[in-house]
């Protein structure tokens, strides 16, 4: 777990006059980021005496790669998964999880207040907890060994590098990685600047929209109790839409094949580049791969199904605007 690459995209690099590298976190065994609170969360678990091997019950709420993370991990160590999901969850990511032989439990209708999903799940959380005998709860959303786990996500950034890193760019959701970096960043006296990459729509950095959110991976619909304001330095809200055109440039330019948060953080990068000196070297933490993400992200029926008749690329297209015509503009605050 961790150690995962770090690799200059010399293309974007050479398109901002900056030097861009991308933590590629898929690497990772379970094939996300999520794979290292999710360790980090049950290895104490296990510790402790809390999660005991054939007779603990792993409780979570996740609707992707936190979820696949556990479900590996509890496969690995003989402790019976419960996930609760809801109808967003890829038909892939649902198939992957029972493949562990985790359990899946589904919430169909959102909470009636914010129309969101996560209430809901959190809420069935604490339920199931409450009746199944030997439950044991990560809470992904307030468990500081999230945020803890990737002080080892920055660590590996800051020592691969051979000067400064002068911006790291993490999207958020349950702020573990932010939190974990910035916490990195100050700890060591850097002079980092910790960029937030949230959704717009998103209930942590107070979005300039209120709208319902397709891509999973950044934002949150509840304002998780690790949330820090004070971790980002900047803040940049992106559109789904502006996370989609993201994950096609990156494909486009430097053949890498992202999920939706990811393209999320090239979006932001984008957005900021002009106030960034030239030469700075910047570091975006890709959560995910972009093969969970193949019939929607990279499905131009899925596109135009949701976003209407937006302009596509031709194959084997280039450029650093290439991915879509005018596009709405992500917004930057800090």
């Amino acid at each position: 777990m961790g150690n995962t690459p770090l690799v200059e995209l010399e293309r974007l690099s050479a398109d901002h006059g900056l030097r861009i590298h991308a933590k590629m976190e898929r690497f990772n065994p379970g094939g996300s980021i999520k794979d290292r609170s999710a360790l980090a969360m049950l290895l104490e678990g296990l510790r402790t005496g809390e999660a005991v091997p054939g007779r603990t019950t792993v409780i979570e709420s996740s609707s992707g790669n936190l979820a696949i993370g556990l479900a590996q991990i509890c496969c690995y160590h003989g402790l019976r998964f419960i996930c609760v999901v809801d109808p967003r969850t890829t038909e892939q990511n649902l198939a992957i999880l029972r493949a562990y032989g985790a359990e899946v439990e589904l919430v169909a209708v959102p909470d009636p207040v914010t129309g969101e999903f996560l209430p809901q799940r959190l809420r069935r959380v604490a339920e199931l907890a409450a009746g199944v005998p030997h439950a044991y709860v990560p809470g992904q959303y307030s468990n500081p060994l999230n945020p803890r786990a990737h002080l080892e996500t920055m660590r590996e950034i800051h020592q691969a590098l051979p000067g400064p890193v002068d911006y790291v760019f993490c999207a958020t959701g349950t702020t573990g990685t932010l939190g974990g970096c910035a916490a990195y960043v100050r700890r060591h006296g850097l002079s980092t600047t910790v960029v937030a990459v949230d959704a717009v729509g998103s209930r942590l950095f107070d979005s300039p929209v209120s709208c319902s959110r397709l891509i999973p991976g950044h934002g949150a619909a509840v304002v998780p109790a690790l949330f820090d304001p004070t971790a980002a330095d900047r803040v940049v809200h992106v559109s789904d839409l502006d996370a989609v055109a993201g994950c096609r440039r990156l494909v486009r330019r430097e053949a890498i094949l992202a999920g939706g948060s990811s393209g999320a953080l090239v979006a932001a990068l984008e957005r900021l580049a002009p106030e960034i000196p030239a030469g700075s070297t910047c570091v975006l933490i890709l959560p995910d791969g972009g093969d969970r993400y193949l019939d929607t992200i990279y499905s131009d029926h899925w596109v135009r199904r949701h976003f209407g008749e937006v302009p596509l690329p031709a194959p084997g297209a280039h450029g650093a605007g290439d991915a879509y015509g005018a596009l709405p503009a992500a917004t930057a605050s800090g």
